[in-house]
């Protein structure tokens, strides 16, 4: 009785626990991002904690208004063409802005995300994350595949996974969510009775 209790506690205790933790380590990562130029900006007195935090937030939401500008996200592609042509850079920065472009975008913004079952043999099948539904711009022989996809499939207890190139008949669209089918994959498709996955 005294273990189940513990363990109940635990459970309950130990998922806020780490929630705040992260929270708290962002906030303060950010805050010290810009916090030490905002402090020698600002006159003495003017300062107070949570500065760099806001100035970051401020500096966001202007990009973001740069980028949907047309005269300024002209320069920004530019910008952005040229640091994709040096090699460390590109390795990088690329593939971080594809793929925080990828789960940015909800389904209706032609987004490729989409959950799918994936039949590997009769009595073996995967659930995976589309990522991409064609290959003609990558000019290769990649553009040929017209019957294939790219399908991820994360990897459990761990960020990551694994992304194969699926005949499209061997799919099956599954109407779930992006974000409940990452849960499920994270967890090792432990099965909860937290109300958290719906």
């Amino acid at each position: 009785m005294i273990k189940k209790i513990f363990i109940s506690g635990l459970i309950t205790i130990l998922p806020v626990a780490a929630t705040v933790y992260i929270v708290i380590v962002s906030v303060t990562l950010i805050e010290n991002f810009l916090g030490h130029f905002v402090r020698n900006l600002l006159p003495d007195g003017f300062y107070f904690t949570g500065s760099g935090f806001i100035a970051t937030l401020v500096l966001i939401f202007i990009c973001g208004l740069l980028v949907n500008n047309l005269i300024t996200a002209a320069i920004i592609n530019k910008i952005q063409a040229k640091l994709s042509e040096v090699p460390i850079v590109n390795a990088v920065y690329m593939p971080l802005r594809d793929l925080i472009n990828l789960f940015s975008k909800g389904p209706g913004e032609n987004s490729p995300q989409k959950v799918v079952l994936v039949k590997i043999s009769e009595n073996l099948n995967v659930v995976g994350l589309v990522t991409r539904e064609d290959f003609k711009d990558l000019g290769t022989q990649l553009s040929q595949l017209n019957d294939y996809i790219a399908v991820l499939f994360p990897i459990s207890y761990g960020l990551g996974g694994h992304t194969f190139l699926v005949n499209k008949k061997c799919i099956e669209p599954l109407d779930m969510t992006v974000e409940k089918a990452m849960r499920l994959a994270v967890t090792g498709w432990i099965k909860t009775d937290s109300p958290l996955i719906k």
